[in-house]
């Protein structure tokens, strides 16, 4: 895997105005995100944590209010032109693919839209039987003339995913690729988004809430709260010995974690009135239990902002409690 990030987001900011003289909802609030190639990096937090924004504007949908957005070390061109190519390199898996599919088009309509979108001049049909077949849908041409209607939930994904494949991506940010799914089939979804990351080189965002996912295909894990990526780090290291109480207690729910469940009291805060200090401090176990005040970080919780993390590779976590728990022993 190249040392060479392919989509990196540097100091990012997106900000959305109040209404009526209200705040503005700083909903991606500083965020240092790198994905390199062939690497999956599943991005994690609660609904309302900010990751949603953050791919949308890593796919140029929604422009920053600062910071920057590069791809292949060139910064992303907003003008409407460039962004045409650029969507042609990064590609968009969507949650529902019932939602995403146009109940009147047939599968071969739906692959081949991309190729007409980008002014295609190869072989239309060959390329579309290609994607087809890399999906997992073979032999392709017996699915051509298909509906969705007449497809499975996991065939209407496979769907889905071939549309982006037809355009040979580098990357692509899936945004709950299998929250519709039937278990039975959220399996051979996430082994399809491994296997083109081994066998194509592809390079994939993965956008969920479940840190069972991240556990079955990330590389690297970014695991974001209130606009902030809080801890990042390779998968294996992140999920196995979390520093972040809200990385342990996303944790802590699954079934095969054996931890006693924690149960966060009450709702992230309002994106337009982020809390001074640690922004995790008002639901934070670990502060309510005294044990920050034990490791002497109890007033640096509540009132010294942390830094922003950066894109490394290495595991990092923005918490003074972890810190705390990690800093040497003064020598004697």
């Amino acid at each position: 895997m190249s040392a060479t990030p392919l989509l990196s987001a540097a100091g990012l900011h997106v900000t959305f105005p109040g209404r009526r003289g209200a705040p503005a909802a700083r909903a991606v609030d500083g965020v240092d995100l790198d994905i390199r190639p062939g690497e999956i990096v599943a991005l994690v937090g609660e609904s309302g944590c900010g990751k949603t924004t953050l791919a949308r504007s890593l796919l140029g949908l929604v422009p920053p209010t600062s910071g920057a957005v590069t791809f292949g070390g060139r910064p992303l061109d907003y003008r409407s032109r460039a962004l045409k190519a650029y969507r042609k390199r990064v590609q968009l898996v969507l949650q529902d693919p019932s939602g995403s599919l146009n109940p009147r088009h047939t599968v071969y309509d739906a692959v081949s839209e991309g190729l007409r979108i980008h002014g295609y001049a190869g072989d239309e049909r060959e390329a579309v039987a290609g994607a087809l077949s890399r999906a997992g849908l073979r032999p392709p041409e017996r699915f051509f003339l298909r509906y969705p209607h007449e497809l499975s939930g996991g065939q209407r994904q496979r769907v889905v995913i071939a549309g982006a494949l037809v355009l040979d991506p580098e990357l692509i940010v899936a945004d709950e690729p299998v929250a519709s799914l039937d278990a039975s089939v959220r399996g051979e979804i996430l082994a399809l988004l491994l296997s083109l990351r081994d066998e194509l080189g592809l390079s994939a965002l993965v956008v969920t809430h479940d840190l069972g996912l991240a556990w079955n295909i990330a590389d690297r894990v970014a695991v974001m709260y209130l606009g902030r990526i809080v801890e990042t780090g390779p998968a294996e290291q992140v999920l196995t010995t979390p520093q972040h109480p809200y990385t342990q207690a996303l944790l802590s729910v699954l079934p095969e974690s054996g931890e006693q469940p924690v149960i966060l009291t009450g709702e992230p805060p309002d994106p337009s009135r982020i809390p001074g200090g640690c922004r995790f401090h008002a639901r934070c176990q670990i502060l309510a239990s005294g044990e920050a005040a034990r490791a002497g970080v109890n007033s640096a919780c509540r009132t010294t902002p942390l830094p922003v993390l950066t894109g490394a590779e290495e595991a990092q976590v923005a918490c003074h409690w972890a810190a705390a728990a990690h800093a040497p022993a003064p020598a004697s």
